[in-house]
């Protein structure tokens, strides 16, 4: 049945050159070959084509949208470049798509359909509806006759269903696990735990959040301290900004810091550059924009490039405590935040008070970095978001 249904569909395609010439309202018809464009970063070759828009024989308009290509970070729009009448697909979907393959053609200067580019659809919809009638008889056969199936086919269904759903794994997921395994097979990685008090910070932006939402457009979160805390902590401490290049050392003097954002299609690590010069004010605003491009599937590869160190935030989920994993070989460490609950402590007047706690967790590169380095790194951290006024000074 399958070798008969290719032929039909190579079949459509000629038949609707004859009329384009017809359909063309004076002006000349031409094919357009449309290829795979390029995916921003010399490293990314090819994707993989996530879906089409439109099928053979529709009408599509200049800069419309008509298919998306998964690379191994983004996802790739290809956009009508004229329009006219889409007359071939070269590659489909879960197809590989390289650079400079062409993808399609589309008939240039075919007028558009009376009916529109749904027009072609709607009349296979309409056929299941005519012969819905067909059926009819199914009904006048005895109640236990459709039952009996039903039945038997409940009794050969394994008991607490235990099916299988295999599925190709996405282009992205296998980037993640390529990286994350390369990084991990690389380096020497070691993780070393804080506490943090949240009693200051908490009360500070609860002071100010509202006003700062009312004068600045963007919410003040706590994350941006320690975004500034951790830029700040990099330069007193460069070994952890640094990264192993062969038989070198690179140390860096900006700080370039990306954070962990879900999104539909996996992991993604947009970076905020040159967090050491910016205000919290600028890290929030930074951190909108890439956080709302990361949830739109907005995100270049511009937005992902780089990175000298990475924030990932666990807490959002509920997470008590975890050991985040670097995951590039250009990074050297990557600090990991968690759930702020309310704790007992031992206060420094021997009393015990409840107090909103933080535990957070930096990994490194022991290769690279020291014990008495991270640990430094992570205290200079703890210090800064327990006293946020220690920030204006860079102590």
């Amino acid at each position: 049945a399958s070798t008969a249904a290719a032929p039909a569909v190579k079949a459509a395609a000629p038949a609707a050159k004859p009329a384009e010439p017809a359909a063309a309202s004076g002006g000349e018809v031409k094919n357009l070959e449309v290829k795979t464009p390029a995916f921003g970063a010399e490293s990314i070759t090819e994707g993989t084509i996530q879906e089409w828009k439109f099928k053979v024989g529709d009408y599509v308009k200049q800069g419309e949208l008509i298919a998306a290509i998964e690379t191994d970070k983004v996802t790739v729009e290809v956009n009508a470049p004229e329009s006219g009448v889409l007359t071939a697909i070269f590659l489909h979907a879960d197809e590989t798509a390289q650079v400079g393959v062409p993808l399609c053609t589309i008939n240039v200067g075919a007028a558009q359909p009376s009916g529109g580019a749904a027009a072609p659809a709607a009349a296979p919809a309409a056929a299941p509806s005519a012969a819905a009638p067909a059926p009819a008889p199914a009904a006048k056969a005895p109640k236990l006759a459709v039952a009996a199936p039903a039945a038997a086919a409940v009794a050969a269904a394994p008991a607490g269903g235990r099916a299988e759903n295999r599925v190709k794994m996405p282009r992205m997921r296998l980037a993640i696990a390529k990286n994350l395994k390369g990084a991990q097979e690389t380096q020497a990685t070691l993780t070393t735990f804080n506490e943090v008090d949240m009693t200051a910070l908490m009360a500070f932006r609860k002071e100010y959040k509202d006003i700062f939402e009312k004068a600045h457009g963007v919410k003040f979160g706590l994350q941006s301290v320690f975004f500034k805390a951790s830029a700040n902590a990099l330069l007193q401490v460069p070994s952890v900004n640094a990264t192993i290049s062969g038989t070198d050392i690179v140390y860096r003097d900006y700080v370039d810091i990306g954070f962990a954002a879900s999104t539909s299609r996996g992991l993604v690590v947009p970076v905020i550059r040159n967090v050491e010069s910016l205000s919290v004010l600028g890290i929030e605003k930074a951190f909108a924009e890439l956080a709302g491009k990361a949830k739109a599937d907005k995100l270049t590869l511009a937005d992902m490039e780089g990175g000298t160190f990475n924030i990932s935030n666990g807490g959002v989920f509920g997470s008590m405590l975890g050991t985040p994993m670097i995951g590039s070989t250009n990074l050297s460490a990557v600090l990991g935040l968690h759930a702020t609950k309310m704790r007992a402590v031992v206060m420094p007047d021997g009393s015990i008070a409840a107090r909103p706690i933080m535990y957070v967790a930096l990994t490194y590169d022991h290769r690279l970095i020291d014990g008495r380095e991270a640990v430094t790194f992570l205290s200079a951290i703890r210090d800064q978001v327990e006293k946020p006024q220690r920030m204006l000074l860079e102590l």
